[in-house]
């Protein structure tokens, strides 16, 4: 018998077992379960250490200001002759007799004009510093000479031009918020990767699709870093105008309660600046985190 015989016997008498069917598991998608513990604990991670330190200071300011010879209201004294603008923000009795909240608004409104202004045209020029060599020689000059200027510099020269002290406080807050916008631009413009400007010429993009497409997603964290501390300049900056031009502003109701001695009233429209500072600026980091995470993913 030959060979190739005995092995087909063999193949015959003894045949290969049938390899096992593969398993393929589908692998469900997790759920995520709503944790109230979970929730519970970052909350108080994120609001129990701020809270400790904030009475702790309340405790030391109660304590240094106690005494008659005190030269500020412990706070105590701040919660007996401020209590009505503390709890009742909203109240309106006339032009210029209303709570906090409305001249915290009444700013807030001069300041969403100046650093809309400030936002546009920071992010457009900075565009154009970052991107051309010759803006950048031309423009970078003037810009780092005019932003040591001090913000109420310029109010005289406004309140010259715009003869009126709305026009002139948004004019303010525009050139105290522009630079950061302008700077942190250029830089993010020029720190492009090369790769992103060679697919810009693969796909033949002209100057407002290279603009919209791959330079603002791509400068975007430098972008967003600039209006963080332009809405922090704005907001200083419309509180010390207010001061000078008046009006109903929380600037000038600083200002006005300075002239009649009412500094428990002072503390608390400083809380009311500080609290709004802080909220403007959680809510650009929000903005700059949401829009950074979305050019991210694409």
């Amino acid at each position: 018998m030959s060979i190739q015989a005995i092995e087909d016997t063999k193949v015959k008498a003894f045949p290969t077992p049938a390899k096992p069917a593969e398993v393929i598991a589908f692998t469900a998608k997790v759920r995520r379960r709503f944790d109230p513990a979970a929730i519970a604990g970052k909350l108080a991670s994120t609001l129990v250490p701020p809270a400790i330190v904030i009475v702790v200071m309340l405790v030391i300011w109660q304590i240094a200001c106690s005494s008659p010879n005190a030269s500020l209201p412990p706070p105590s004294q701040v919660w007996n002759e401020a209590y009505d603008l503390i709890a009742h923000p909203f109240f309106d009795y006339g032009p210029q007799d209303i709570g906090l909240a409305w001249r915290v608004l009444i700013s807030l409104q001069r300041v969403a004009i100046g650093f809309g202004l400030a936002a546009i045209v920071g992010v457009a020029l900075g565009a154009l510093v970052g991107q051309s060599i010759w803006a950048m020689r031309g423009l970078d000059p003037v810009f780092q000479i005019l932003r040591t200027v001090p913000p109420l510099a310029w109010l005289p020269l406004s309140l010259a031009a715009f003869r009126d002290s709305s026009p002139s406080a948004i004019f303010v807050i525009f050139i105290t918020s522009i630079w950061p916008v302008i700077i942190n631009t250029a830089v993010g413009v020029r720190n492009i990767p090369e790769d992103y400007r060679n697919v810009s010429r693969i796909l033949r993009l002209n100057q407002l699709e290279f603009f919209v497409k791959i330079m603002v997603p791509a400068a975007a964290p430098y972008i967003f870093t600039g209006l963080r501390i332009g809405i922090g300049l704005s907001w200083l900056a419309i509180v010390a105008a207010e001061m000078l031009t008046g009006g109903v502003g929380i600037g000038f109701f600083i200002w006005d309660a300075w002239n009649s001695s009412r500094l428990p009233d002072i503390i608390v429209a400083l809380a009311y600046i500080g609290v709004t500072g802080f909220c403007l600026d959680r809510l650009v980091a929000a903005v700059g985190a949401f829009v950074t995470r979305g050019t991210t993913a694409k």
